[in-house]
């Protein structure tokens, strides 16, 4: 996948381009928050990669600048109103760093804005983001665009420089050099005596913006490495742009008469039959516009425009498949090609959304979940075969959320990991003659503990250690006589065992924190099995270990303390009978 090309997940529309704004009510997927930590020329990492030095040249910052406003540009437009995007490089090339802020902030107009974070981190030393600066290219100092050689007008553009215009002469045919030679041909490659101006001779452009809010972290500062850090906020829709930019940064009106590019042109297969993107996709899609743009109808045939983002967006995303002659093995070259709404992407186990309603009644009744946890709708699988389903993932609503969006666009995102793994199925034979043949993981454990009711036990803390220690325990070699009675009145199959805090009293519901230990195991014919690894076992038994010393050194402070209340009580008793006696005396 393209890095500026990252599925936006917008669900289709009948509304036409017009009518759209950006970011309208059309359901599409977008963030909270943003890391946009593009590639750079790294030289901000000289300390711990030295060679490094070698490799360096100007070219490195130039030559990813337009990569790194289309990745950040296409971050802003999936970030939602009110969010928050960071910019980050480990370069200090202005070029890529205040250059590609600055383009951003005219890109978007004001409907984003840089944030002053400099109150932020106070222990972190920083300087100030620079407001001017200078080009370095083919040996020359440039200050502005229209320092720039006819010849070098594609490779270096107008938004490198602090004020991010274009002006140049119009009668200017390549900058012609004193010795004769115009600027536009090879010969003028190797910069003249002339070019060779001092830095300080230049007119510097400075930037209006406040750049000053972005931060520079130099590495002789607090003994680090480099890095440049911009926070943005996005504070309104993104504009609607109109107009389609050139390499050289020029905007130029879109043309009727363009050609319309349907999808199959535009898309190739590999062997294996995964879409890949062509290598002149990112010029096709200029920043900015992304959201004004709707994924056509492919069943009504729509084609998409070459300088629309969605044209990026679908190719590496909306996986499509031709019809294959399974004898030949040949594709039928005059079919249409179908979205594909399975979403199998190749070596990555499919998302399905678990919808068993037996097994997760059963579930429910077994362990006695309250109806306040939702399971219906929330329940995800990687099998789509629900008949040998193994794990069941437990995801939120904004999770669930995005998946649903993902299946209605055609499964764009290729999702590789996903929720938290709430249930797993026991294969061995007394699992399949439980009740329910799904036990509590140890991960989902923590989240669903509060809402059990049933199959659950209260062990005191010798009794607990010792599962974990023997990992198996019968009912009639429990320490507390009442755990073995209750425990053998469980029904066969998972249960959870909750260690007593201080007190009798037992919680209803569980109270879960930090402190909580709790463990799964299962209930057999005759015994308690510890359904732990070892190591989480040991983990546990170590965290029991130095609560029993805790609560031991408290209850002899107590004990102390109690202790010295009573002998000053004995010594005051003593003190007053002797007044007494005196007194008599006296007397």
């Amino acid at each position: 996948m393209k890095p500026n090309t990252f599925p936006g997940c917008r669900s289709k529309s009948n509304a036409s381009d017009k009518e759209i704004e950006l970011e309208s009510n059309i359901s599409q997927l977008l963030f909270d928050r943003v890391l946009c930590d593009v590639p750079c020329s790294g030289d901000g990492t000289l300390r711990k990669a030295p060679d490094i030095w070698r490799k360096w040249n100007v070219g490195l910052g130039n030559g990813l600048h337009s990569l790194q406003v289309q990745i950040a540009m296409r971050g802003m437009s999936l970030l939602k109103v009110g969010g928050r995007m960071v910019y980050s490089t480990c370069s200090m090339n202005p070029v890529e760093n205040e250059a590609v802020v600055s383009e951003i902030l005219r890109k978007c107009g004001g409907s984003v804005e840089l944030v002053d974070v400099s109150s932020e981190i106070p222990q972190l030393i920083r300087r100030p983001g620079l407001r001017s600066w200078k080009i370095r290219d083919k040996g020359v100092w440039l200050a502005s665009y229209k320092d720039v050689p006819k010849y070098r007008r594609t490779g270096i553009i107008p938004s490198m420089f602090p004020s991010g215009r274009s002006d140049v002469d119009p009668t200017d045919n390549g900058h012609k050099q004193e010795n004769g030679t115009n600027g536009n041909s090879e010969d003028a490659l190797q910069p003249t005596e002339d070019a060779m101006t001092s830095v300080d001779d230049l007119d510097v452009e400075v930037s209006d913006l406040p750049l000053e809010r972005c931060m520079r972290l130099v590495p002789h500062d607090q003994n680090s490495g480099a890095f440049f850090i911009a926070v943005i906020q996005k504070v309104s829709l993104l504009p609607v742009q109109e107009k389609s930019t050139t390499p050289q940064g020029n905007l130029v009106p879109k043309k009727d008469d363009e050609p319309r590019i349907t999808l199959s042109n535009q898309i190739p297969e590999d062997k294996n039959g995964k879409v890949e993107v062509a290598d002149g996709a990112n010029e096709m899609c200029p920043e900015g516009i992304s959201e004004a743009n709707l994924i056509d109808n492919e069943e009504e045939g729509a084609a998409l425009e070459p300088d629309s983002f969605n044209a990026c967006e679908n190719h590496d995303t909306e996986e499509t498949e031709v019809p294959v002659d399974k004898e030949t093995g040949s594709g039928r070259t005059g079919e249409k090609r179908k979205l594909q709404m399975q979403g199998k992407w190749k070596g990555v186990d499919p998302v399905v959304f678990f919808k068993d309603e037996t097994i997760i009644s059963s579930i429910q009744t077994f362990y006695g979940i309250d109806e306040s946890f939702m399971l219906y709708g929330h329940l995800v699988t990687r099998n789509s075969d629900a008949n040998h389903v193994k794990r069941i993932y437990y995801v939120s609503k904004s999770v669930k959320d995005v998946l649903e969006l993902n299946f209605r666009v055609g499964q764009q995102l290729k999702i590789t990991s996903v929720g938290l793994k709430m249930f797993e199925r026991q294969t061995s034979r007394e699992g399949t003659t439980a009740p329910c043949s799904f036990r509590i993981s140890s991960e989902g454990l923590p989240v669903i503990l509060p809402y059990i009711t049933k199959q659950i036990l209260y062990a005191t803390p010798t009794d607990f250690k010792h599962l974990l220690q023997y990992k198996n325990i019968k009912f009639a070699d429990f320490v507390d006589a009442e755990i073995g009675q209750k425990a053998s009145k469980l029904m066969m199959g998972c249960c959870v065992i909750v260690l007593k805090r201080g007190g009798n009293a037992l919680p209803d519901p569980v109270q879960v924190d930090e402190s909580t230990i709790a463990i799964g195991c299962w209930k057999g014919r005759a015994s308690l099995s510890v359904m732990v690894t070892a190591i989480d076992c040991q983990e546990l038994l170590e965290r029991l270990l130095m609560r029993i010393e805790t609560e031991k050194d408290k209850s002899m402070q107590e004990n102390n303390v109690e202790t010295a209340q009573v002998q000053d009580l004995d010594n005051t008793g003593k003190n007053e009978g002797t007044d007494s006696m005196e007194v008599g005396i006296n007397g």
